[in-house]
């Protein structure tokens, strides 16, 4: 099932410092960039992103997918098509644009058996929507079982010409999308049966290295001195965070999340998976070669021998790994001193409890299973928007029992989350909405004046901690509230928000025919059509490890 490595001899206690990197540079191949109305492949592929041969599922071939761009207030009509073929990973598929509002379009949200049944093999669906408001960095990605850790993941940007903040860059292209990702071994079907999944590597722009592997490519990022640079930093793990940091460079923080914050000066950032952020970095350093470190919160991770790193190189500089050396952190990130930018405040009247429907979640561990006010989550057969089309409005009647919480529609709601046991901190992402995070874990104070407003925010990771976060139900649909810990979720860290069920099928644009398609097609495969090697998947994982759930069924 595993391809063996093929050239495993370089030694990797060299320092990396005297290493020549066989990164190419003059010029930097410029990614795949798509348009917002276009068609993506999923397929499978053998690639090694670190040096190590596996066969993933990808977009179009590549990993990270191709960069999708767009201006604001451009339609988008993208047209997956499944071309999925390897029997040791899953066969179907779903493509979920993270961040996106989805305002009137739920179908299109990409979510398995909460807004649509996924897309069978050698089937496809178009997903239209539009994003009339929205401007920023987002990214797609998988949202069926934890498919997107084998590889299905990309970048999403949404570009405004009216940028009020385009006085602080000269450049914001393609080659400034800079994407940070985990990367596995072994296939993800394999992996979801162990508890405490960890990663094999990291990867910046989808090259990396790993521990006791050759010293395979690294990113390099090009920069001309003296001009200003906007890095749209995505976040594209499956599990850890990272420590994000250029060797001897200050970042101005100007986006968190497709939302534009108040320029914040830091020499450290720290990224949870789903979060993304646009910094300014200014090339005003002598020509050279930089380390960009982005460093995963995983046990005995490390930038030994290039590891967790890429190549930031000034031109004129000579096509070598940077000398430069890891210093600590004296003004890191902290979430409370962003702001937003434009429209600031939270909405509903200020002050703990006192929004229009206030809500507590505690959220456990037992076993590696987790339970939102004690219930896990397990996807339905029959997916919710499905259950609310068809008539279903009271929490009674929504499938999974105890995971769907009904919301009245322009209510303010307060959500106050905690978190018990092993697995944190976890990065928790809303769908269908950004919200206005007026507590961050881990600190003390509230701020409804002007706090940051996004759409991923860390839970912490103890009991002591609470985040608190605000948002209005003006969008009628089922929306995913998850851990985007995928392994988490897979675990079951998740509860759907209905908004206003009632009105959701007025709310909705018509809903396609080929959307009603998706489950009779899905519901009738077999399940060697569906994938995920089967049985043998959880015979490889107990070789693997010890620590494992109870078998299950395939998603």
């Amino acid at each position: 099932m595993l391809i063996p490595i093929l050239l495993v001899s370089l030694i990797s206690s060299i320092n990396a410092a005297s290493i020549v990197s066989r990164s190419q540079s003059f010029p930097l191949s410029q990614p795949a960039v798509l348009g917002p109305k276009t068609r993506i492949t999923i397929g499978n592929k053998v690639i090694a992103p670190d040096g190590f041969a596996r066969s993933a599922t990808l977009v179009d071939g590549i990993f990270p997918g191709p960069l999708i761009t767009a201006q604001k207030g451009d339609d988008f009509a993208i047209e997956v098509v499944n071309e999925l073929k390897d029997e040791t990973m899953f066969k179907s598929t779903s493509v979920h644009w993270h961040g996106i509002f989805q305002n009137g379009t739920n179908y299109a949200d990409g979510t398995s058996f909460v807004t649509q049944c996924p897309i069978a093999q050698n089937h496809s669906f178009l997903h239209s929507f539009s994003a009339p408001n929205q401007a920023g960095t987002y990214w797609y990605h998988s949202h069926y079982s934890v498919q997107y850790c084998d590889g299905l993941r990309g970048p999403l940007v949404i570009y405004d010409p009216d940028d009020p903040l385009a006085y602080m860059y000269d450049v914001d292209d393609a080659s400034t999308v800079i994407t940070l990702s985990d990367w596995y071994h072994v296939v993800a079907p394999v992996l979801r049966h162990i508890i405490g999944t960890t990663a094999n590597s990291s990867l910046i722009n989808g090259l990396g290295r790993y521990a006791g592997g050759p010293m395979s490519d690294l990113a390099v990022i090009n920069v001309m001195p003296g001009k200003r640079y906007r890095m749209r930093l995505v976040a594209m793990s499956c599990d850890p965070s990272f420590h994000f940091s250029i060797d001897g460079h200050n970042l101005t923080v100007i986006e968190a999340d497709g939302q534009l914050t108040e320029p914040l000066v830091v020499d450290e950032l720290r990224i949870f998976a789903g979060q993304r952020y646009s910094v300014v970095l200014v090339a005003d350093k002598p020509v050279d070669n930089y380390w960009m470190r982005s460093l995963p919160n995983l046990t005995k991770a490390s930038y030994e021998g290039g590891m967790n790193s890429a190549i930031l190189r000034y031109q004129g500089a000579p096509i070598a790994d940077p000398t430069t050396v890891y210093t600590a952190s004296k003004n890191q990130l902290n979430e409370t001193d962003l702001h937003a930018l434009i429209n600031p405040g939270a909405p509903g009247v200020p002050g703990y409890g006192k929004a229009d429907i206030n809500l507590n979640l505690s959220v456990k561990n037992s076993n590696g299973s987790f339970y939102v006010n004690n219930v896990t989550f397990q996807p339905p057969t029959i997916p919710v928007l499905l259950q609310i089309l068809s008539g279903a409005r009271e929490p009674s009647e929504l499938l999974p029992e105890g995971n769907v919480i009904v919301l009245g529609a322009n209510k303010v709601v307060e959500l106050t989350l905690t978190t018990s046991g092993p697995g944190g901190p976890h990065p928790i992402h809303l769908h269908g909405h950004s919200f206005d995070v007026v507590q961050s874990a881990g600190s003390k104070t509230f701020n409804y004046v002007n706090p940051v407003r996004r759409d991923v925010v860390s839970a912490g990771s103890t009991p002591d901690q609470q985040m608190v976060i605000r948002w209005t139900t003006d969008n009628s649909g089922p929306w995913f509230l998850h851990c985007h810990i995928d392994w988490h979720l897979d675990a079951g860290f998740a509860v759907v928000m209905a908004e206003s069920p009632s009105d959701t099928r007025a709310h909705l644009n018509p809903v396609p025919d080929d959307w009603h398609q998706l489950c009779p097609t899905f519901d009738s495969l077999s399940p060697s059509q569906l994938g995920g090697g089967g049985r043998e998947s959880y015979e490889e994982a107990s070789k693997i490890s010890t620590l494992l759930f109870p078998p299950s069924p395939l998603p």
